[in-house]
């Protein structure tokens, strides 16, 4: 996953460059006993977050997924029965036009959508304030330490593999450290 994107208010939001893939966010926290997911957005809302991508350059539905998950750094993943309708409804409005192109629809803005993205941007700057507020509330503090620790682990595990390849000898033997490692990390949690 690349930097937050900075049109978006996000960039280093907590100090570190990205989500760790399969993280969620969740409203109750990490903690044990039943969970729910936090909704991202109200209803309504993502149309606008959708126009804006589609303001920077025409994507395709899974583009968009992608573009999202990546943006708001792995704690939202719209799914597509989330995104699918929401384009559809835009594109009813006359806010986009879908091309086909290689096989793809591929969203492309209106001169509407823009207009309307326009009137409307004071409700698209309070949405990803809100949205900010609640990803930096949800892994800042030791939250946002503990991704440090993980993906200063995770780079000087891949980092060097990748440079030094498979085969070198000193592959096996990280494994090994990282097996002795989640093991302690489990071992930790079921004692707190």
């Amino acid at each position: 996953m690349s930097k937050f994107d900075d049109s978006w208010g996000l960039n280093d939001l907590f100090g570190f460059d990205a989500w760790p893939s399969g993280l969620s966010f969740w409203a109750d926290g990490w903690g044990g006993g039943r969970r729910r997911r936090k909704q991202m957005f109200e209803s309504g809302e993502i149309k606008f977050v959708i126009l804006r991508l589609l303001r920077d350059k025409p994507r395709h539905g899974y583009e968009i997924i992608k573009e999202l998950e990546e943006r708001f750094v792995g704690c939202y993943t719209p799914s597509a029965g989330t995104v699918y309708p929401t384009l559809q409804l835009l594109e009813d409005q006359g806010y986009v036009r879908a091309v086909d192109e290689e096989g793809k629809r591929v969203y492309h803005i209106t001169p509407e959508g823009e207009r309307f993205l326009e009137t409307n941007k004071g409700v698209l700057d309070e949405i990803l304030d809100r949205v900010r507020d609640t990803v930096r509330g949800f892994a800042g503090g030791r939250m946002g330490e503990l991704h440090g620790a993980f993906s200063e682990l995770a780079r000087a595990t891949y980092r060097r593999a990748w440079q030094r390849g498979p085969d070198h000898p000193a592959v096996e033997r990280v494994i090994e450290i990282l097996r002795r490692a989640a093991g302690e990390i489990r071992d930790e949690w079921d004692r707190a």
